[in-house]
């Protein structure tokens, strides 16, 4: 016995040994290949600027998470995420870099939660025309380009698809989910309460169908959008929009032969032609040598250290991207007690002069909302705060935008939306009936139990909770006059819970300026007195590797960079989606003001 107890404690002393060695060793090759990934890359002269498509664009800074480290780890190569500020920046260095000789578009995107929207896209391509107008050539080769990769393609000098690749560009559509069939089946229950006529983000849980009211602004809406896609890309291609539509009225999907006889392309041409294109520039004689060439990582990683006007003041742009939340707030979501906690360390710090809010987020809790607007409210008394708004800025999104000194959104922009809705789900027939579990209570108060799911909400309290998006709908509408300078009665016409695009927000004075990012940027630092003498600093702030490590270490995940799945695998996420939106619906009182829940636009 003696002897076994030995040797077990033996083993398991090994066994000790052996972990704490892996895992040193572990970090250690962490730490080797984290220094070998902040090692400089060198470019050569005449080289391209490969910029692969295949990536999620986002607003905020991209974190350094568990994925990524196990993509150093494996030679993953390209990052899966790229950030707009960081891929425009980068763009511009390179318009002015000597050793840059061109650009280079290739790859499908990947485009995940809010990224790679269109007004993130239109940014990205101005960028690109920018680069063009400085004298560099722009390639594009495409395979299975979707509108979001044309798009971008349509701003280069030679645009070539593959002979057996094809464009898919049939024009904009948003196809809404409803649950209310499936909620009926299984006995879940739901009652709402609402205000705006347009208020469309409880249709999901409640009809099978899209409502009137719904069809036409989701119409108008993505009529706007596609307006100003078709005005880009017919600019980009020496045509007029009226052409491009009636290409894709007819077609819809082009192949290779007809995209090239309706000018949708420059020619069509295989992968190793251009590229023995690219080499002959390079005047590259070895055949088993490829083209010199820069990929638009490493370049981000080159030109971003440098960082602009570092002995000025400081010009924070602090990024709503996500989901608002009550609370703190997960990965992903805009929490309302720490995003409100982020301005007011902000507006105490005098070290920063004006503070750009840049808004991608189609809303979600009104009380995280208004915590958050009455930070930024008290902030604008001492320094300016300049809104820009991304792909969305919508509802809880546009609250907390409306107290911008200025307001900048691109055409593309889905804003607006100011209304309210209370959703409340309850459990009563498929506990009773279905799995045979009842419930009783006891209370001291008549409206003690009126948050309960075990069955739904009686006609009085109902009346509270309607009272209460009443009330937050006022104040809604209220705040938008006072802050844009508007009569009560105007908002009151365009509120209605009405989504509206960029280009219809100026017009209705929701906004005061179409620009990008970087224009709020100049018109910040402007305003500040700082002119480009400023330094530019980001929140949420990317983690270094050690958190990143610490991160990964502590949660033991692993992440796969997304790619495009088969019919089972996108019905799921689409599903997926849905029910994770529900997870976000957290505000204490139950009332929301939220897009539409499934406006995706693909």
């Amino acid at each position: 016995m003696k002897n076994f107890l030995t040797s077990m404690l033996g083993a398991f002393a090994a066994l000790l040994l052996f972990t704490f060695g892996a895992t040193f060793i572990f970090i250690g090759f962490l730490g080797v290949i984290a220094a070998l990934g902040n090692k400089p890359v060198p470019i050569e002269d005449g080289a391209y600027l490969v910029f692969d498509l295949s990536v999620n664009i986002t607003d905020a800074p991209v974190q350094l998470d568990g994925a990524m480290i196990i993509q150093a780890i494996t030679g993953g190569g390209e990052p899966a995420s790229l950030q707009l500020l960081e891929v425009t920046r980068a763009l511009e260095a390179a318009a002015s870099d000597p050793r840059i000789a061109g650009l280079l578009l290739v790859g499908e995107m990947t485009p995940s939660g809010f990224g790679s929207g269109f007004a993130t896209l239109k940014e990205v391509r101005k960028a690109i025309v920018a680069f063009k107008a400085a004298g560099k050539p722009v390639q594009a080769y495409l395979e299975q380009a979707t509108t979001r990769e044309y798009y971008l393609a349509t701003a280069a000098d030679d645009l070539v698809l593959d002979p057996y690749g094809l464009i898919a560009m049939p024009g904009l559509a948003s196809e809404p989910v409803f649950f209310a069939g499936a909620f009926e089946k299984f006995g879940i229950g739901i009652q709402v309460t609402r205000v705006g006529k347009y208020k469309s983000a409880v249709e999901p849980f409640t009809r099978t169908d899209l409502s009137s009211e719904n069809r036409e602004q989701y119409e108008q809406l993505l009529g706007d959008l596609w307006t100003d896609i078709v005005a880009d890309v017919a600019a980009g291609r020496g045509m007029e929009p009226a052409q491009i539509q009636a290409i894709v009225d007819a077609e819809g999907i082009m192949r290779a032969e007809t995209a090239v006889a309706s000018n949708l392309v420059t020619r069509a041409a295989y992968r190793d032609e251009i590229i023995a294109e690219l080499k002959e520039r390079a005047d590259v004689g070895d055949s088993e040598e490829t083209f010199p060439q820069i990929g638009m990582g490493d370049y981000i990683r080159l030109t971003s250290k440098s960082g602009k006007g570092a002995s000025g003041g400081h010009v924070a742009v602090v990024y709503a991207e996500g989901e608002i939340v009550d609370g703190e707030g997960l990965g992903g979501d805009v929490g309302g007690v720490s995003f409100a906690r982020r301005i007011r360390q902000l507006r105490q710090d005098d070290d920063v002069k004006a503070i750009v809010l840049r808004v991608n987020s189609p809303g979600g809790s009104a009380s995280a909302s208004e915590h958050i607007q009455r930070e930024l409210r008290l902030a604008r008394e001492s320094k300016p705060v300049i809104v820009s708004m991304g792909s969305y800025a919508a509802s809880g999104g546009y609250w907390i935008s409306a107290y911008g000194n200025r307001i900048f959104a691109e055409p593309s922009t889905v804003t607006g939306s100011i209304g309210v809705f209370g959703v409340l789900f309850d459990i009563q027939r498929l506990a009773n009936e279905t799995l045979g579990i009842t419930f009783d209570s006891v209370k001291t108060g008549h409206f003690a139990d009126a948050f309960t799911i075990s069955r739904p909400k009686t006609p009085e309290e109902m009346a509270v909770i309607q009272r209460m998006v009443d009330w937050i709908y006022d104040e809604f509408v209220g705040k938008v006059a006072d802050a844009r300078g508007l009569q009560r009665a105007v908002v009151e016409e365009i509120a209605q819970g009405r989504v509206w695009s960029g280009v219809e927000a100026l017009n209705l004075g929701l906004v005061d300026e179409l620009g990008g990012l970087e224009d709020a940027l100049a018109h910040a630092a402007a305003e500040a007195g700082l002119g480009e003498d400023y330094r530019l600093v980001e929140y949420p702030r990317k983690k270094d590797f050690s958190e990143a490590l610490s991160d990964l270490l502590g949660r033991f995940r692993t992440a796969v960079k997304p790619a495009r799945g088969g019919l089972e695998s996108r019905m799921m996420e689409t599903i997926r989606a849905q029910f994770a939106l529900l997870e976000s619906f957290n505000d204490p009182k139950g009332v929301y003001a939220r897009l539409p829940v499934d406006l995706r636009i693909r």
